[in-house]
């Protein structure tokens, strides 16, 4: 195909002159050979450029931000999501890549005929019910399918990654959002696009303290066609979408309820002192140690190992108890070196 600088009188006239030997063919050849040449591979064709990526590749680190908030909150855990990886795949290589059993959650692509997948590792939803059950989840679970009762627990969780995926998305367009729809633990019945259909996948690394786990977010391109059209780099901020006072008040009460049910150790520690190994080694019962405290002086409650109350020792309902006097003051927090007995 001819370049728009060429017209026919300008191409008829060259074709002349290498009739007549006025243009060596050789040269042009060793010319155009040296340009830099690009393999395209016609069975796997690139549907978004790599602006295109990039700017998915924002919108999804807020995303991740997001969530990974929402999840430290629920689950009272460290929990970082990065690594994030935007890749072009046709549908049945992503398919065929899902491990079994797996959390295969298909949603809804709220303005557009398409539908997505969440796309969540058994073990890391086992370890989310541990923690909300009220579990430590040190220990890394089997992978197994997750029952209709765990599927109820975690259910919250997921449809609350779709709201930050809408908000994340929202930094690019308000006339899309995600919908949850159903889960499906085996690969090969969810069928959200044809076998040979490109598809957007992202990854990414989910970290729950010492543990980590893959999620995947899956989009067939047919959905987001309009959307990538006017995808641009610079219409992403690089930091997450500002929220709402009603969102940030929302945050404050669940942090709030979440810390409101949280144990901490007390303890009324009535009184310190000191001995030598010698005098250890001596005792017997019968004998009496002397403390630095009277009787008629005040306790300490200790909370969570830190000195916090002045209180009086007593008995309630047959039960040893301690009335609290008053917080302690910076006068009350020194403490004697009971370690070194004056002889």
């Amino acid at each position: 195909m001819a370049s728009p600088g060429l017209d026919q009188n300008i191409i008829d006239s060259f074709i002349k002159q290498a009739n007549r030997g006025n243009v060596n063919i050789n040269d042009l050849a060793n010319k155009y050979t040296k340009m830099e040449i690009n393999n395209y591979d016609f069975r796997r064709p690139n549907r978004i450029s790599k602006n295109q990526v990039r700017t998915l590749h924002s919108i999804h680190e807020n995303f991740a931000e997001l969530f990974s908030y929402h999840l430290v909150t629920r689950l009272q855990t460290t929990i970082n999501i990065g690594n994030i990886q935007v890749d072009q795949l046709f549908y049945s290589e992503y398919i065929s890549s899902v491990i079994s059993p797996s959390c295969l959650y298909v949603f809804d692509i709220v303005g557009t005929d398409g539908s997505g997948i969440l796309e969540i590792s058994s073990q890391l939803a086992l370890m989310i019910v541990e923690r909300l059950l009220g579990g430590n989840a040190d220990v890394l679970p089997n992978p197994r399918g997750i029952t209709t009762i765990e599927q109820t627990v975690i259910r919250s969780i997921m449809e609350h990654s779709f709201t930050d995926l809408k908000t994340a998305w929202r930094s690019i367009t308000d006339s899309i959002g995600f919908k949850y729809q159903r889960l499906e633990q085996e690969a090969e019945f969810v069928q959200i696009a044809p076998s040979s259909e490109i598809v957007i996948v992202i990854s990414f690394d989910v970290h729950v303290g010492q543990h980590t786990f893959l999620m995947n977010l899956c989009f067939p391109t047919f959905a987001l066609e309009e959307i990538l059209a006017k995808l641009n780099r610079q219409q992403v901020t690089t930091a997450a979408h500002p929220q709402s006072k009603k969102k940030i008040k929302e945050n404050i009460m669940t942090v709030n309820q979440q810390i409101s049910t949280t144990y901490l150790q007390v303890i009324a520690e009535l009184a310190k002192t000191a001995i030598t190994v010698t005098e250890l080694m001596d005792l017997k019962e019968g004998d009496i140690l002397k403390t630095d405290r009277r009787i008629d002086q005040e306790i300490e409650i200790v909370i969570a190992g830190k000195r916090k109350l002045a209180a009086r020792p007593g008995i309630v309902d047959g039960k040893k108890a301690a009335r609290i006097i008053r917080p302690l003051t910076p006068d009350d927090m020194y403490e004697q070196d009971v370690s070194y007995k004056k002889k």
